[in-house]
């Protein structure tokens, strides 16, 4: 089955599309509660945060990992990685997208969905 995030390696990725490739990719490695949060009219961060969950830090790493596989393919590569290694909160930063991964229960204690509340939550699944 072709994967939903391949794109075509020789076309740039705007930040957009990076955010919904990182969910999708995400997704492909049962992440749940994906979320993508345009952040770029309320914060000088970054224009996107993708957020999702997983059910342990061995999934969180494994998601952490393919995005990094993946973003290499395309000579996009991170700025920084924290949290690797607790694997309970994962940021990993490509400048214009950040990547938030957690467990479930540092998700709901930093509640980042209510922190920037403003930012609009953007689509990333394909219509079927």
């Amino acid at each position: 089955m072709k994967k939903l995030y391949v794109l075509r390696r020789e076309k740039t990725l705007d930040s957009k599309e990076k955010a919904i490739i990182f969910a999708r990719i995400a997704d492909d490695k049962k992440a749940e509660e994906i979320v993508i949060l345009e952040v770029k009219e309320v914060s000088f961060i970054a224009d996107f945060f993708v957020i999702c969950s997983g059910l342990n830090s061995r999934q969180l790493q494994g998601i952490a990992d393919e995005v990094e596989l993946k973003m290499k393919e395309y000579g996009i590569y991170r700025s920084g990685i924290e949290g690797y290694a607790e694997a309970k909160w994962i940021l990993i930063d490509y400048g214009d997208v950040v990547l938030h991964l957690f467990c479930q229960e540092m998700r709901h204690f930093y509640d980042l969905e209510l922190l920037w509340g403003d930012a609009p939550k953007i689509p990333w699944r394909t219509p079927l």
